[in-house]
Formats: structure tokens, sequence, C-alpha cells
């Protein structure tokens, strides 16, 4: 048995499976991100290992599965932002999700002195306003007391991993979002000196392997979660890595979508191309690179939409009426309307440089609700299309796979399938972070002889949808419109209050 522990930017999942990828059970608690400021979004890192053990027991107390059973354990977590610690190992302050946008100032002001450009060289991307390296710029700036205190940088999954295990580490799929160089996918002192980070450079973790066992359960965590002291635990990788192992997708080729919190569009290649519209990371393994396209625009705004439109519906629901999605699948149902209004979906954040907002435009007095659900579903996927086309020009797709944002209902598979002009597959499993990094672990307790053996023994497609001709040209039609608006108002975007 295998325990993969998925740590979001608003939930987190522990999940069991046996050897053949059957998921045996779930459990999940929302996590408390706190909003201390505009833009900020934080995690306080000591009640989000609570919230994680707690999933752990609960997973265990649901399946009856004793902890001796348990083999290995994978621990994923979003990638990006940054949680810290001091020399006792404490947590220093409230860790940084990647969903926070404080330190957009920092990422002009490194734009116009050329640092993006130079860092691009040194890193294959530019780092994100929510990257490590600019949040612990921003730190330095504004927090000077917590920045001299910092004695270990780690990143979600490596904080509840050294909760779990007493291990400060990282892997090299973490720790290629921020520091390493990406030929030989190493830490380079030149990079934390670009960004004025050189005190830093003892805070760095260790890099170890994702697949390999680098600890053990601790008496203390096994008193909080049930599990047994000594149990192996995994190095463990970056969530949307962790995700494209759980969708079989190891090779270059394929397309692996999470349609979550973030638009996340990535492929794996065998050879180094940098461009600033991806971050060309650590891939699964040795000269091996994960190209990223990524922006915190997809399902994320139809959650929004849901909650302001759909309030009547929700309370009915909660009260035991007739299901929210009943209603949902009515509203879309309705026929398309050739006048239909576009929704630009960057409430969040979006693929451009500049403090983007969220808008409907064509928007007219016979549009309905239903008209307006289907453009923010349309607007999300059409934020896949952009980082798809992105990553297309470089890179051959044939095929992808997606998970998250409902992407699993037929109706909302078939219209990705339409709107990116390639066949689309649903898997199996419904926790396919939480399994991709148990099947890792898997790897490093010696139960699979591989990552291809784990996957093809444990990734199964349930669903696989063929792009309609007719519906890809109208959705080719719509995403010219969808782009060209966005270009068009770019100049009325407002930057968000400056954080001081």
């Amino acid at each position: 048995m295998l325990l993969g522990l998925d740590c979001g930017s608003t939930a987190i999942k522990a999940a069991l499976f046996d050897e053949t990828g059957r998921t045996v059970g779930i459990a999940g608690h929302r996590t408390a991100p706190v909003h201390p400021a505009p833009g900020f979004v934080e995690q306080d890192p000591d009640l989000l290992w609570k919230t994680a053990a707690s999933a752990i027991r609960d997973v265990l107390a649901r399946t009856g599965i004793d902890a001796a059973a348990i083999a290995g354990i994978g621990v994923t977590g979003h990638g990006d932002g940054v949680y810290l610690a001091d020399r006792h190992g404490r947590a220093l302050g409230n860790g940084i999700q990647s969903v926070d946008s404080r330190a957009h100032a920092v990422t002009a002001a490194w734009r116009e002195a050329g640092i993006l450009d130079e860092a691009e060289r040194l890193t294959a991307q530019r780092p994100y306003p929510y990257a490590a390296t600019t949040l612990l710029a921003w730190i330095k700036q504004y927090q000077p007391e917590r920045y001299h205190h910092i004695s270990h940088v780690m990143f979600c999954k490596d904080w509840l991993r050294f909760r779990l295990a007493g291990v400060f580490a990282t892997d090299p799929t973490d720790a290629s979002t921020a520091f390493t160089e990406p030929h030989r996918q190493g830490y380079d002192t030149a990079i934390l000196s670009l960004f004025g980070l050189d005190a830093l450079q003892a805070a760095l973790p260790p890099v170890l392997p994702s697949a390999g066992c680098i600890g053990r359960v601790t008496e203390e965590a096994a008193q909080a979660t049930g599990l047994l002291a000594g149990t192996p635990v995994s190095g463990g990788m970056h969530d949307v890595t962790a995700s494209a192992v759980g969708l079989g997708n190891l090779e270059p080729g394929s397309l692996s979508i999470t349609a979550g919190t973030f638009s996340i569009n990535e492929t794996l290649s065998d050879r180094l191309v940098v461009d600033p519209r991806w971050a060309a990371r650590a891939g699964l393994r040795p000269g091996q690179w994960m190209n990223m396209s990524i922006s915190p625009a997809s399902s994320n705004n139809v959650d929004w939409f849901l909650a302001q439109a759909y309030r009547a519906e929700i309370a009915l629901a909660a009260q035991g009426g007739p299901p929210l999605w009943s209603q949902i699948e009515a509203d879309l149902a309705e026929p398309p309307r050739p006048d239909a209004p576009i929704f630009h979906p960057f409430l969040y954040g979006s693929p451009y440089s500049e403090p983007a907002s969220a808008s409907f435009l064509g928007l007219r007095s016979w549009h309905t609700r239903a008209d307006m659900l289907k453009a923010v579903i349309e607007g999300a996927v059409f934020n896949h299309r952009h980082h798809a086309d992105a990553l297309a020009s470089a890179f051959p797709l044939e095929r992808a796979g997606i998970t998250g944002g409902g992407s699993s209902a037929p109706r909302t598979a078939q219209f990705f399938a339409d709107a990116l002009g390639m066949p689309v597959e649903i898997p199996e499993a419904t926790e396919i972070g939480a399994l991709g990094v148990a099947l890792v672990a898997g790897v490093g307790i010696g139960l699979y002889e591989s990552l291809e053996d784990a996957t093809g023994r444990a990734c199964r497609v349930t669903g696989r949808y063929a792009p309609d001709p007719a519906r890809h040209a109208e959705l080719n039609r719509r995403f010219r419109r969808y782009q060209a608006l966005a270009d068009a108002v770019r100049p009325f975007w407002t930057a968000p209050a400056a954080a001081d």
C-alpha cells in the first residue's frame, strides 16, 4: 500500500493506493489561506501540518487500513511560493502561496534593470511575482528582520515532509522553480547573486532524488498522523510534475493539463528550449526538461462565478435540495448564441506581464446567467489554449491528458478537445497528483523497477475525446476574438495598490 499526500492552494488530500494504482481511500480537508493585505495569500505552516496530519488520520480511519501495511509515502505540494524556518526548525512567519501577488513591483523593477533577461539566460525562465526568488527579494526589502533570521528555505511539500520525517531537503523539480541552472540542474551561486540573495546560500536545502527514500516517519509525526514510525518517506516532487506522472505522461509528445487554481500546461522534452512563454524546469531524469506554461487563471474563475451567480442553488443543495450540478448542466445545455460574450479569466492572475483584470466583453441585456457561465468556462479553457499554443510552437503535441476543474465531465472534456484541436484523455484516478507521488515513492522502495513500470501498471484512461472539426473551427474564431480583445484592453489594466 502506498500513501500520497497532496497539498494544493486550498485543500490537502491524503490518498491510499494499492500497487496496481487502484484508489483504496481518499480524505481531504480545506486549508485556511489568510489575506493580511491586498495581494497577500499566506498559510500558517503549523496549521497546515495539523490539517495534513488530520487528513492522514482520516484516510486510515475510513479505510480501516493498518498503518503497518503502508510501504512508502510520497509528498507533493503547490510549487513556487516559499516556506521559511529559523535555525531551530520553527516556521518563520506564514508560508507564501503561489497565488500571492504582492511582488509585482519587484519583477517590474527587475524588468527595467534587465535582470529578467539575465535570469532567463541563467535559469531558462523568468521569475514570476510568486517565484521563491522574487518573494525572498520582497522579504529582504520589506521584512529585513525576518530575512535576517532565515535558516531554511523550502517549498510547500518540503515543509510538510520536514514535519513528517524531520529532514530539511527539496527535490530537483521544486529546486528548479527558482534556484538551479538548467543544464546541470544544480544550484548556481550566480543565481542568488543576480537577485541580491547571496546571504541565503547556506539556507538552501540539499537537493535529493524525488524517488529516493530520504527519511522515515518520526515518532512525533506517527503520534500526530497514526502512521507507523519508521515508514519510508520519498523526496517527492512539485505537484504539477507529480500530476504528469499520475497521468502516465513520462515522455515527450504529450500535453499534461491541470485545470485548477492554476492553468497548468506542461510537456516533457529531451532538449532545452528557452522561451519567455514557458519555464524549462527539471524533468523526471537528468537530460530531460519539464516545460511549464502556466498562469493562475483556470477553474478558479468558474468557482468564483458559481459562488456569485448560483447562491440560491448552493443554499438549497446544502439543505438537501437538488444538487448544484443539475442546474449547471441545465444551463450548459442551452443552445449557444452566435453573439455570446467573451470572458477574460484573470481574476487571480494571467499569462501577461501586466497585472491583468477579468472582464466580460460583448455582454448584452438579453444574455442570461447561462450565457455568462458558458463564457467563464470558455475563457478558462481559452487560457489553457493560450499556453498550449505556446508549447506547440516548439514541441510536438499529439494528445492531452487532463485533470481537475470538473474536466472528467464529458461536456467539459469534449470542450477541451474541441478548443485544443487534439484528443483529450481522462484518467481513471481522481487524485492524480497524489497517485503520481505515491508511484514515485513506490519506485524509491523497490516496489516498481522504474517509473515506466509504475505508470504502466497503475495509470489507466477511462475516457478519450476526439475534437469535432466544425466545433474546433468555430472555437478557433472565438479564440482569435478572445486574444484580440485582450490585446485591446491591456492598456487599461490597473495595477493593484503597492504593498508596503
